[in-house]
């Protein structure tokens, strides 16, 4: 009797605490495992870009309406998928290493021509023919 009043007594002054705790619990809970149907259509997707398993912004919205997923785990399947799955072939290695190239060779001489308009003015004090020694050799 003594121990049903100290009960009451008790969830009557902390309920609102528990109640509170009870819901920060069940968020943080880990969802685990997204649904089989989802998984099964994100995985035909992989099956038929496996060669450049990266999906645009778009294809991702139509992924997450399509499983009923959001698309941050849209993005996260893909990317543990990738990190676990997928081995690029090496011509597709080189493929990503000469289009990087090209780009950052393309922005290098953008940037160079750039300054060498700026320069057309240059003084004593800082001589166009300085920048040039900084400029790759192409």
């Amino acid at each position: 009797s003594d121990d049903k009043a100290l009960k009451r007594h008790l969830l009557r002054k902390y309920s609102g605490y528990l109640g509170g705790l009870r819901k920060e619990l069940s968020k943080k809970r880990k969802k685990g495992k997204l649904p089989k149907e989802a998984r099964q259509k994100l995985l035909t997707w992989w099956e038929l870009h496996y060669r450049w398993p990266n999906p645009s912004e778009m294809e991702k919205i139509a992924l997450a309406e399509s499983t009923g997923l959001e698309q941050k785990q849209i993005n996260n399947w893909f990317i543990n998928q990738r990190k676990r799955h997928w081995k690029p072939t090496e011509e597709m290695e080189f493929a990503v290493m000469e289009a990087y190239h090209h780009q950052s060779t393309d922005a290098a001489a953008a940037f160079y021509v750039d300054v060498d308009a700026r320069l057309v003015g240059a003084t004593a004090a800082a001589p166009a023919s300085a920048v040039y020694t900084a400029r790759p050799d192409h």
